[in-house]
């Protein structure tokens, strides 16, 4: 079978399967697919609020709970609130990219590698497909342990590995439950986190008048003057001001790593995925406006970025920058409150990665891109030998049992953060073809059931931005005074790893087409099976439909 055949030309494709029972059914006579036997496939098991609430909330963890804390500390609340709205815009590119190309054909067990595997190159796709797996398996063992080590915080006395333990077996086993429950358990988990910044937004603004027992007068911006709006990094004067905007705007990407890409993932999954997908997508924004951008204006007020909690190496809610600023307002018994859903952030988002890392690796089957017995799923749909190896990461975990395993770990997290940035501009790419093919085949506009305003001008802009952070991840390293071999291949290796495998499948596929021709990007095989499963809407949407919507 050609690579062109791969993408979407051949109607027997196990690519795309028979959706209307959710069960592929290859009749194909290649041996790469086997020949005639039926397969299971993953089921829409997600419900409307439950792929609501994953895409508000189900990659926020310790990112933005704790480690936003250090990034004030390093560049002061005016950069940290600059680099999150330029982030957030960037970040709001990609989703409406990626959501115009995932709602016009959602099928089961589709991902960002599917998509450009369908739409640019097989080498793309599989070059995507293991590096979602890999990194998003690494993010699972990272969130885990900080669960463990915020438990630090009430001094325990069980060693972390028994945590770590625990961790695992949970995460692992909600994994190995249908969709459906780890829907629920998300939405619940989400929920949790949303309600929680809610309230320290609304904590942040009592504080802001003056609120606090501690407090004479009104706080307001007095952290923007003493001891200032902006700090400096590795020089002085301005040109420290501007390594500092640098410096915070790299560190400013990690909490939204990924989180774009789970809203493609729990499309495959959820119910009416061309009506429910596109409403996820547009109240995106909310999440980035009063979660992200409204949680760093919060810490900028509260919590002064000198101040040294932020960066002692406390864990958990000691390094909160919230906890910092709640504590200097005189409130106690919140830092215990705030810690106990810092845990449940942390456990929350290693859910989320690891669903996402199985998922990915059983797309990759599904292509043909990994070893078929990927493709294997229950009968209530999940693909249990793609959880099975997507939860060998997590004993990297333990790795932090010892000081010096916490090193190599810390290795193994910064080649993720490249891996984000890589991964933001295959989406862009993935999605301008995908443009691109529509135009040229004249596909009716109400045919697409999503279609932003701002592109296709916003991914150019954002593929161009993440490039030029994908450049600079490192560049403190070629300081003098930070410079280290291993400093610099943890910001830098995740760019040959991606490349390595893009270009040793060229290789192996010589004969396929770099880049797919517009005219030839199959946008038609599948699409009548995922509109024949749409679930129709009665009735017009009301606001008390809406509402319900969130719980029901």
């Amino acid at each position: 079978m050609k690579s062109e055949d791969k993408v979407g030309v051949s109607e027997d494709s196990p690519s795309y399967g028979d959706e209307k029972d959710n069960v592929i059914r290859d009749t194909s006579s290649d041996p790469e697919y086997g020949t005639g036997e039926t397969v299971e496939t993953t089921k829409r098991g997600l419900k409307a609020r439950h792929s609501q609430m994953i895409a508000l909330g189900g990659t926020i963890g310790t990112g933005l709970f704790v480690s936003s804390g250090n990034t004030l500390a390093a560049g002061g609340p005016l950069f940290i609130l600059m680099c999150y709205c330029l982030m957030s815009i960037m970040v709001l590119f990609i989703v409406s990219g990626i959501a115009e190309c995932a709602a016009y054909l959602p099928v089961s067990g589709g991902t960002m590698s599917y998509y450009g595997h369908r739409n640019v190159s097989n080498s793309l796709g599989f070059a995507m497909g293991w590096l979602y797996f890999y990194s998003l398996g690494i993010l699972v063992p990272y969130e885990i342990t900080a669960a463990g080590l915020v438990i630090d915080y009430w001094n325990s006395p069980v060693n972390i590995a028994v945590w770590i333990t625990i961790f695992i077996i949970v995460i692992v086993g909600l994994n190995t439950l249908p969709v459906q429950y780890y829907g629920e358990t998300e939405f619940w988990f989400a929920s949790l986190k949303v309600f929680m910044m809610i309230g320290l937004l609304i904590l942040s603004f009592i504080l802001f008048w003056g609120g606090g027992p501690n407090q004479n007068g009104i706080l307001g911006f007095h952290n923007w003057k003493d001891p200032g709006a902006t700090n400096t990094y590795l020089e002085t004067g301005n040109t420290g001001r501007f390594v500092a905007l640098i410096k915070v705007l790299v560190l400013s990407a990690f909490p939204f790593t990924f989180a774009p890409e789970l809203l493609v993932v729990t499309g495959g999954e959820m119910q009416s995925p061309r009506r429910n997908l596109p409403r996820a997508a547009k109240r995106y924004i909310f999440r980035l406006v009063f979660f992200y951008i409204g949680s760093v204006l919060a810490i900028g007020i509260i919590a002064p970025f000198n101040d040294a909690r932020l960066t002692d190496g406390g864990v958990g809610a000691k390094s909160s920058a919230f906890v910092v600023g709640i504590a200097d307002a005189g409130i106690s018994g919140l830092g215990s409150v705030i810690n106990a859903i810092i845990i449940t952030s942390a456990w929350s988002s290693g859910n989320s990665f690891l669903y996402m890392s199985s998922r990915s690796l059983y797309s990759l089957a599904v292509a043909g891109n990994a070893p078929k017995i990927f493709t294997k799923c229950t009968k209530y749909g999940v693909p249990y030998m793609a959880v099975a190896a997507a939860t060998l990461f997590t004993p990297l975990a333990y790795l932090n049992c010892a000081s010096s395993g916490s090193v190599v770990f810390g290795w193994f997290v910064n080649l993720t953060n490249t891996s984000g940035f890589i991964s933001w501009i295959c989406c862009c790419i993935v999605y301008l073809r995908f443009r691109k093919a529509t135009v040229v085949q004249n596909l009716p506009r109400e045919d697409i059931p999503y279609r932003s305003r701002v592109q296709p001008y916003g991914a150019w802009i954002a593929m161009v931005f993440f490039c030029f952070l994908t450049l600079i991840n490192g560049f403190d390293v070629f300081w003098p005074e930070n410079f280290n071999a291993s400093s610099f291949l943890t910001a830098y290796v995740g760019i040959p790893i991606f490349l390595s495998i893009y270009f040793t499948h060229r290789v192996l596929h010589w004969s396929d087409k770099w880049m797919y021709p517009s005219h030839e990007i199959d946008l038609h095989t599948g699409i009548a099976t995922v509109i024949a499963n749409e679930i129709p809407e009665v009735g017009p949407v009301t606001w008390k439909k809406k509402l319900t919507g969130w719980f029901t």
